[in-house]
């Protein structure tokens, strides 16, 4: 009986080394190579619209929200302590730090990784990939990296447009609602975020947030299993491990940005 759970542990470690070989591998041959910039940017600008610009609505809904359940939260907390002007400051911190890198990507995940997997999936499923084989055009190049590329850039700028209209929500509830002051609202978010030093570390998470998930979600695309019950799995599986990962690297990224 132990022997056979040995055995099982053991082959499950295989089974997952050998997953994250081959994901590797996928990632180097797409990306690694003489870049073909002509060939490579009408791709590029086409998926930059369906990865990026398709996202935009959920991205703006979400962001405003988030910051209007911030900014009313996190009045409702400060009045008991009399630091209600502290609210931009709240605000603004939450949303640079945490909120904004994390929430947008999750959101990412959820809306742009699982169409990617199921995208990456459908063209394995009807023998598209095999037939640019066939056609001496390499599919990594040809459908991974620009898709990979799109994800990369996208993030980032949903992830500063995620914090722009979450920012504007808290306002909307502190300054509008609540009463609070402008000038103390924007002056303690102010005084409080280091602009340089915050936004960079944002931009760098999202960054990390974004290869993380595109890699994810090509990967389970480009290894489902080519029927219609094996593209649903992949793109559950995609939305699931994306979250983990984003979930897990934001506390690693967190300890090593502000844990001294």
């Amino acid at each position: 009986m132990l022997l056979n759970a040995l055995a099982a542990l053991g082959h499950r470690g295989i089974k997952t080394l050998s997953t994250f070989g081959r994901a590797g591998l996928m990632l180097f041959n797409a990306v690694v190579g003489k870049p073909e910039f002509r060939k490579q940017a009408p791709l590029l600008m086409r998926q930059l619209y369906n990865v990026g610009v398709l996202s935009m609505l959920i991205i703006l809904v979400s962001g405003v929200f988030i910051g209007m359940v911030l900014g009313l939260q996190g009045y409702l907390v400060l009045t008991t302590y009399s630091a209600e002007t502290s609210l931009g400051m709240l605000v603004a911190l939450s949303l640079l730090r945490e909120l904004g890198p994390v929430v947008a990507a999750l959101l990412f995940a959820g809306r742009a990784g699982s169409a990617l997997t199921a995208e990456i999936g459908l063209m394995r499923a009807t023998e598209q990939l095999s037939s640019m084989e066939m056609m001496a055009v390499d599919p990594l190049r040809r459908v991974i990296a620009p898709r990979f590329w799109a994800g990369v850039i996208s993030l980032p700028l949903l992830t500063i447009i995620f914090v722009a209209v979450g920012i504007w929500g808290g306002s909307l509830v502190g300054v509008s609602w609540k009463g609070i002051d402008a000038g103390f609202f924007w002056s303690a978010m102010q005084n409080a975020v280091d602009w340089r030093m915050d936004l960079v570390n944002c931009v760098i998470k999202s960054a990390v947030f974004a290869i993380t998930v595109t890699w994810i979600a090509l990967f389970n695309g480009y290894d489902a299993i080519p029927t219609s019950a094996g593209i649903s799995r992949a793109t559950t599986r995609t939305v699931v491990h994306s979250s983990l990962a984003v979930l897990g690297l934001d506390f690693v990224l967190t300890a090593l940005m502000f844990g001294n």
